[in-house]
């Protein structure tokens, strides 16, 4: 049995949930990722019928679930006003992943600041502290994706909160484009609160201030960030993938490698390429 299982996130195929689900066995994954925020997969647009439905499309073709995106967008958990219904929305992602087989949700809650005094932390913490607490009475985990502040201060606000009920979805080549960590050491510094990673390549070109890019996803006009990085196929960027898996075996993290792969010219190609970047890595480390 590999020491790791390869997932991808499936949406990028354009196909819709079967036909993405298909795609996904076809290029080799062993599970998808899903986004559950809006259209066909949010919890509010879904009977118990089309859930039924949708788990005999994955028993079908063999797959599972490895996480659910509840990603709200924007500034994430910044804004107490808003996240009143922000946080519910998430509550009803993760009971919809439990239902689909999945106790992980990813999500980014904004861009953390170092400094605990500052009001956006509070904000921050308070919201995670109840996301927290209501994961881990269900025996799931709300998974911060890595990227828009370093290891050192992601660790630093985990480990403020009440509960393990917010732990971590790695993504390398987010720290390599934005922040410019090292992915490598960030497995250490967050291994304890790992549970889910992205499969994704990147480069840096120049320092980007993660308030101005994080912020602007929450606007329909994203800027061009080409002058700053470029998202990569997997091994064409500047993560270190055999020392970073190294550090994630070590570690002890056997769960899910998620490809993401939403842009260039052919998203599809460059995920069925990654799949056998991977399990050639994989192979190589049994």
């Amino acid at each position: 049995m590999s020491i790791f299982k390869i997932g991808v996130l499936s949406d990028a195929f354009g196909l819709g949930f079967k036909g993405d689900i298909e795609k996904a066995r076809e290029v080799g994954a062993e599970a998808v990722q899903v986004y559950a925020v809006r259209g066909e997969m949010a919890p509010e647009n879904l009977t118990a019928a089309d859930i039924a439905e949708k788990k005999q499309i994955l028993a079908d073709n063999g797959m599972k679930i490895s996480a659910l995106c509840g990603d709200p967008g924007g500034h994430g958990f910044t804004n107490a006003e808003m996240n009143v219904e922000r946080i519910a929305m998430s509550k009803r992602v993760v009971d919809l992943g439990l239902e689909l087989g999945t106790n992980i949700v990813t999500t980014h809650v904004g861009v953390i600041p170092c400094d605990k005094n500052a009001e956006s932390f509070k904000i921050m913490q308070e919201a995670c502290n109840e996301l927290a607490e209501y994961a881990n009475d269900k025996d799931a985990f709300f998974a911060i994706e890595t990227g828009p502040e370093t290891a050192d201060t992601l660790k630093m606000f985990l480990d403020s909160l009440s509960s393990k009920g917010v732990a971590v979805n790695l993504d390398p080549a987010n720290f390599v484009m934005v922040t410019g960590d090292d992915p490598v050491k960030a497995v250490y510094t967050l291994k304890d609160y790992i549970v889910h990673t992205h499969a994704k390549d990147g480069r840096r070109f120049q320092p980007v201030d993660p308030r101005v890019l994080y912020g602007a996803l929450q606007h329909d006009a994203i800027p061009d960030w080409a002058e700053y990085f470029a998202e990569l196929p997997l091994g064409e960027g500047d993560v270190d993938w055999d020392n970073y898996l190294k550090a994630l075996n070590e570690i002890g993290f056997n769960g899910y490698l998620t490809i993401e792969r939403e842009v260039g010219e052919n998203p599809t190609a460059d995920i069925a390429m990654a799949v056998k970047f991977l399990e050639a890595k994989i192979d190589k480390m049994a």
